[in-house]
């Protein structure tokens, strides 16, 4: 089994290649084109494995419309945001898609901005940065918002010694009261902000950069930056690879057969893979 680097919003994410009796399988997991790391998956298609009998792949964006820009695009649209905002920029982003992370430091960058982010994606960052170019806390361009609930959740974990190191490159909630800060948010943050006289306003903005569909699980950030008068933006672009790419893929890869295993829309939009063999959950397949 060999993995294979490829382009994610999520870090280290790799594809498999999966040999056995003389049989290839190349499994991609979650993966997209129009990332940070696009590169890789370009590299592999201009020279694939030979012999694939079988792609094991996603098909998440089939029959979707969700936004498939390049992160690079992205960056430039927050930057324009932040350009025209004159307070704050409240976004609300996964601490673990490392992409948007980097897009938004660089947009924080280009205009002058400090970039807010919470202990959680501190954590991330702190685990994932050593040996990499990865903004971590320290960066001239971040701060770490140090909030009472999580912070006590952290020492509660035995982890009061990276709540203190952080500190150091820590800003104060409060301190996010006024000024031109972006400010990570969510709605778990909301209390801590609050109570320390974060509140939005028409001089301010907000942006949501993950996928709409989490909006009907949890709408309380956007709804308190609503409240406030904030302006309201939606500025994502998604984790996975459009269906444009899916298809390139496939032809560059020429298996024998395509086997799905992410989407719903297989059905309608398997046209453009090759011979595709679906199977139920547990069903097995034979190879070779």
């Amino acid at each position: 089994m060999t993995p294979i680097a490829t382009d994610h919003s999520a870090f280290d994410a790799a594809m498999l290649l999966i040999e056995a009796e003389g049989t290839r399988i190349l499994y991609t997991g979650d993966f997209r084109r129009h990332g940070r790391k696009a590169a890789l998956v370009d590299r592999l298609m201009a020279g694939p494995p030979k012999g694939i009998a079988a792609l094991v792949t996603e098909g998440t964006n089939l029959g979707q419309d969700k936004p498939v820009e390049s992160e690079g695009a992205l960056e430039d649209k927050f930057v324009d945001l932040f350009r025209r905002t004159k307070g704050r920029v409240f976004v609300e982003w996964s601490g673990q898609n490392i992409d948007r992370t980097v897009t938004l430091t660089r947009a924080a960058m280009r205009t002058g901005r400090i970039l807010a982010i919470d202990l959680y994606t501190a954590d991330v960052l702190e685990r994932i940065s050593e040996g990499t170019r990865l903004p971590r806390a320290g960066h001239p361009a971040l701060k770490v918002v140090i909030t009472g609930r999580l912070a006590e959740r952290y020492r509660a974990n035995g982890r009061g010694e990276f709540v203190a190191r952080m500190a150091r490159h820590g800003i104060s909630a409060a301190r996010l009261a006024t000024g031109r800060h972006v400010v990570m948010l969510r709605g778990a943050l909301i209390p801590d902000y609050a109570w320390k006289g974060v509140s939005p306003t028409a001089e301010d903005a907000y942006a949501h950069s993950t996928w709409r569909g989490y909006l009907a699980r949890d709408s309380r950030a956007l709804d308190w930056c609503r409240a406030g008068g904030a302006e309201l933006a939606y500025l994502h672009t998604s984790g996975h690879a459009s269906a444009a790419d899916l298809r390139a893929f496939a032809a560059a890869v020429r298996p024998g057969i395509v086997v799905p295993v992410h989407g719903a829309n297989w059905d309608s939009e398997a046209e453009g893979f090759g011979p595709v063999r679906r199977l139920a959950d547990g069903e097995p397949l034979v190879i070779g």
